[in-house]
């Protein structure tokens, strides 16, 4: 996407702005709206419960910032932000049914080695959002929203999460949804299908990724655990394709890239003595976590580091540092960043790179502009109709939405090509990246003029293929996509000078 949609937007809530200046309720809203394209990108963490989403934000985070045990905190809405020093806050209703919320600073506590927030005398009934501020690098471009379980046994606690990801206030939803998935059963297509309504009519997120979570417990600690779970995202991937949602399904053993990125160097000193342990012998003794942390165990590691190796990395992250120093590991660093890569965490921040990351002015303008309509829907003044035509223009119109949205479909849709011209369209809308290499499939070091040249033959062919008598509706529409899509690289390519 080219600045101007962003800068249009920008404009669009400008001039509702005025529009409501003698309504400061209604203008406070729409101040909302136009912070939303200068905040950082939210991508909201959604899935069962237990499903390891907690657990997951600390791994992208690379701390341990959120409560991962079942508290009350876990039932709550809870946005992680990045601030200079770390503070939780609750935005609660003083009374059940009454108007106007408060705010109340919320104690940050270590129990039993776990972080918790103590919410004191509120219950999560209470509770609208927790607002967590936390000097992070990776919240600097990012806020991410942990959910409660979408298969709550409590109906309300589930109905946060829907309506924090489809809202119908002005500007409280997320930009983009990782939904995590232990089994695929019938409530996770259900859930991921109320989304893709809302996106289906513009109001819902544009951009979700499907995460196989606790990727390690598929293969059940052992070390080809991550093969098996690879192959239980292919299928659910499969399994998937009917709500035309997911853009990607990747396995995540979300314990082990924890720690992994936060790995001591006792932990490593623990490891090293654990690979020095005859293969068999230990294998016997990591039949299962209480038998690896038993006290009388013969293991060249005292019981409560070997307990704190279990809760920390379980038996398959064990397993993997013990071999990996086997095979001539030598250092805590480079041991960390190889259980992340195994882990399997290294492969979702780079599809959230590709899939939101590299698009987050896109995703933050239909935010904004989805926001914006709804304000002006439900208020309607003489003169707020024009705005709006402009701001349903921008949302049909925008071509970079386009993409986002035939890449969700393509999944969905059988598409009248060979699997060859297939792959090319995906990789020309953006699929693999944004950047014009991606685009195209060319050397990062190819000459302008070569890639001219190729972006020249993807708009002669798209246009041709797109304009063929025998192509489905579906198809043709597709075709029409990526040459648009080719065109726009060849445009900024041709303002390049050699």
């Amino acid at each position: 996407m080219t600045a101007a949609p962003l800068q249009e937007a920008r404009a669009l809530i400008a001039s509702a702005r005025q529009l409501y200046a003698g309504r400061p309720e209604i203008r406070d809203q729409l101040t909302e709206c136009a912070r939303r394209l200068e905040q950082p990108l939210r991508v909201a963490l959604a899935g069962s419960l237990k499903a390891g989403k907690s657990t997951l934000l600390n791994s992208l985070v690379g701390q341990d910032i959120a409560p991962t045990d079942a508290t009350e905190c876990t039932r709550v809405v809870t946005w992680y932000r990045s601030g200079s020093t770390p503070t939780v806050t609750a935005w609660y209703q003083p009374d059940p049914g009454t108007g106007g919320q408060r705010s109340a600073n919320v104690p940050v506590l270590r129990r039993d080695g776990h972080l918790t927030f103590d919410l004191g005398h509120l219950t999560a009934d209470q509770v609208d959002r927790l607002d967590v501020e936390w000097p992070s690098s990776a919240l600097a471009h990012t806020t991410i929203i942990d959910t409660p379980g979408t298969s709550s046994l409590s109906r309300d606690v589930s109905a946060r999460t829907l309506e924090m990801l489809t809202p119908d206030n002005e500007a409280s939803g997320a930009d983009a949804v990782v939904y995590l998935l232990r089994t695929l059963n019938a409530t996770d297509v259900q859930f991921l299908g109320q989304i893709g309504d809302h996106v289906g009519d513009e109001s819902g997120p544009l951009g979700v990724v499907g995460v196989v979570s606790r990727a390690d417990e598929v293969g059940a600690g052992r070390l080809d655990a991550m093969m098996s779970a690879k192959e239980v995202a292919s299928r659910f991937a499969g399994e998937l394709e009917r709500t035309g949602l997911c853009q990607a399904v990747v396995p995540v053993a979300g314990l082990l890239a924890l720690g992994a990125r936060t790995m001591r160097q006792a932990e490593f000193t623990a490891f090293q003595h654990l690979a020095e342990v005859p293969v068999d012998d230990l294998n016997l003794a990591m039949l299962s976590a209480d038998r690896f942390a038993r006290e009388d165990s013969p293991l060249p590691v005292d019981a409560r580091m070997r307990a704190q190796l279990a809760d920390r990395f379980g038996l398959f992250g064990i397993r993997m540092a013990v071999t990996l120093i086997r095979l001539g590991t030598k250092d805590s660093p480079t041991l960390a960043a190889e259980l992340v890569e195994r882990s399997g965490l290294d492969e979702l921040r780079q599809v959230i790179d590709i899939q939101f990351g590299q698009r987050a002015d896109q995703l933050k303008t239909h935010s904004a502009l989805v926001a914006l309509k709804r304000v002006l829907t439900a208020h309607p003044v003489p003169g707020a109709g024009e705005i709006l035509i402009s701001a349903e223009r921008l949302l049909s119109d925008v071509h970079g939405f386009q993409e986002l949205r035939l890449l969700g479909r393509l999944r969905s849709t059988e598409v009248g090509l060979p699997a060859d011209d297939v792959a090319e369209l995906q990789r020309l809308i953006g699929g693999f990246g944004i950047q014009i290499p991606e685009r195209l499939g060319t050397d990062g070091d190819d000459s302008v003029e070569l890639q001219r040249m190729r972006a020249l033959a993807a708009v002669r062919k798209w246009r041709e293929r797109a304009r063929h008598p025998l192509l489905d509706q579906f198809t043709a529409r597709a075709c029409t996509v990526a040459a648009r899509s080719a065109e726009g690289v060849l445009e900024e390519l041709n303002t390049v000078r050699l």
